[in-house]
């Protein structure tokens, strides 16, 4: 194993090769879990004027204070009209959630403590001045910001990002990435296979991933043949910025891909790696091309992916990573000198602290048992007992606690 590469060395390698893609515009609509590329601020106070915040009646405390409990209707004040005026402090104005707060009035007075009579309303409850009032700039002020470049847009961001007036955002821009399968074994998934055969699932796994993170991939199968290889990744190379391989990169005779990388002026950056599952991977940069090739066991490529591709991707989107820390809640005992990216459940305390029971599943091979899983425990080399309460980096494969 003296020609394998650490994972801490991989890791970084990887990094180190992070690629900006540049920036675009695109509408508002579309923007949702883009990277934004500026810094959004409020065009004016939030909210923009004194709002009412329930629906009810709007008075001149001073005239509660006075003992006034009977308050006549001089009008009403639906949302969106402009703003209205109290004439008579010894009346009231009838008035809506969002509607701006009459000159005149201090307080507003719900409905459920009220009594309405013939030609107005008699106050039942104890009340206190400034009550239901959302008051302008109490949110944020003009000219602060509300949405910073580098953040992933969430539905809530594009609410705040529309309220401000803008329609079109500039973002991230994302790189093209073809996703490739590889072997004579696979078959499309709407095919009966023979008893040799499996259908094509890897792929579909990554290219929904992908899609989690707001990038479409587009999908392309190869077969076990020098030719057919170099052919078709040289014209995938020259339309796509990263390809993303599962499957033939180890060491048998069929696995054809890092050779063929290279004789089309892939620098390889490392192959084979001291961990489990995903030992043989590969990674290759061709100027602003990136290559990651996974081995196409379904949960050698789930690690690969992301231990290595979501951070690259991160990075290169100078987006926030996804990694945090886990306890174990069960002890572990791994002999190999690898470090161990074992599958694990995880659950949050009363304190936040995040808890991962780890099971092992039936290897590499088996794609049943991750999906009830939550995401990899990183056990480093250099031991081979973890104990019940020790602290471990931990990497989600799905979106943990939302």
């Amino acid at each position: 194993m003296d020609d394998l590469i650490t994972y801490e060395e991989a890791l970084r390698l990887t990094l180190e090769n992070s690629i900006s893609y540049g920036h675009e515009e695109v509408p508002l609509e579309s923007a949702v879990g883009r990277i934004l590329a500026e810094d959004i601020t409020a065009d004016r106070p939030f909210p923009p004027f004194d709002r009412v915040c329930m629906d009810g009646i709007a008075i001149d405390h001073r005239s509660y204070e006075k003992g006034n409990r009977f308050f006549p209707r001089q009008s009403m004040a639906p949302a969106g009209a402009p703003q209205d005026t109290l004439e008579d402090p010894g009346s009231c104005i009838e008035i809506m959630t969002g509607a701006s707060l009459p000159i005149g009035c201090d307080t507003i007075v719900r409905y459920e403590d009220l009594a309405p009579k013939e030609s107005g309303f008699e106050i039942l409850a104890e009340i206190r001045q400034g009550q239901n009032i959302h008051y302008r700039g109490e949110d944020i002020e003009a000219g602060r910001g509300i949405l910073t470049k580098g953040q992933r847009l969430k539905a809530i961001d594009i609410n705040l990002a529309a309220s401000v007036g803008k329609s079109v955002v500039k973002v991230l821009k994302l790189p093209k990435v073809a996703v490739i399968s590889s072997g004579l074994e696979l078959i499309p998934i709407d095919q009966q296979p023979q008893p040799h055969q499996v259908r094509m699932s890897n792929v579909y796994m990554v290219l929904a991933r992908l899609k989690e993170l707001g990038i479409e991939g587009i999908r392309f199968h190869i077969m076990d043949d020098a030719e057919d290889i170099k052919q078709k990744l040289s014209s995938i190379l020259d339309e796509y910025d990263v390809l993303l391989l599962s499957g033939g990169v180890s060491k048998g005779t069929f696995d054809l891909i890092p050779s063929a990388l290279e004789d089309l002026g892939v620098e390889k950056l490392f192959h084979f790696i001291r961990q489990r599952p995903g030992k043989p991977m590969w990674l290759g940069r061709k100027a602003d091309k990136m290559v990651f090739a996974f081995p196409g066991n379904p949960v050698s490529t789930l690690a690969c992916m992301h231990v290595y591709l979501i951070p690259w991707l991160n990075k290169s989107l100078e987006s926030e990573g996804e990694w945090m820390t886990a306890r174990l809640s069960n002890d572990v005992h791994f002999r190999p000198d690898l470090t161990y990216f074992c599958q694990a459940r995880i659950r949050q305390d009363e304190q936040g602290v995040n808890w991962a029971e780890v099971s092992h599943g039936g290897g590499s091979g088996d794609m049943v048992h991750p999906s009830k899983m939550d995401g990899f425990l990183i056990l480093p080399r250099g031991k081979d007992t973890f104990t019940q309460g020790e602290v471990f980096p931990f990497v989600p494969f799905h979106p943990i606690f939302e």
